[in-house]
């Protein structure tokens, strides 16, 4: 899931290097904070956070075979 996350950030901003993600697990719950550089970040959102909103439902149809809830935050 996190190979996915970068995969798909990675592609979208200008400084692929300033792109990390973190994972934190609880029993059924998975969150993924997302950072990107302070330029790449608009085009991480995109227009009323439509990116944003494919990239969680992406990662959420990927985590469903797994049994698990999945949240994407973007942070700076």
């Amino acid at each position: 899931m996190k190979d996915l996350i970068l995969l798909i950030a990675k592609n979208l901003v200008d400084n692929p290097d300033g792109v990390s993600v973190t994972e934190t697990e609880t029993d059924k719950n998975v969150t993924f904070e997302l950072r990107v550089a302070p330029d790449d970040m608009g085009k991480v959102i995109g227009k009323q956070g439509r990116i944003a909103n494919s990239i969680r439902s992406v990662v959420k149809a990927a985590a469903y075979k797994q049994d698990k809830r999945v949240f994407v935050e973007i942070v700076q």
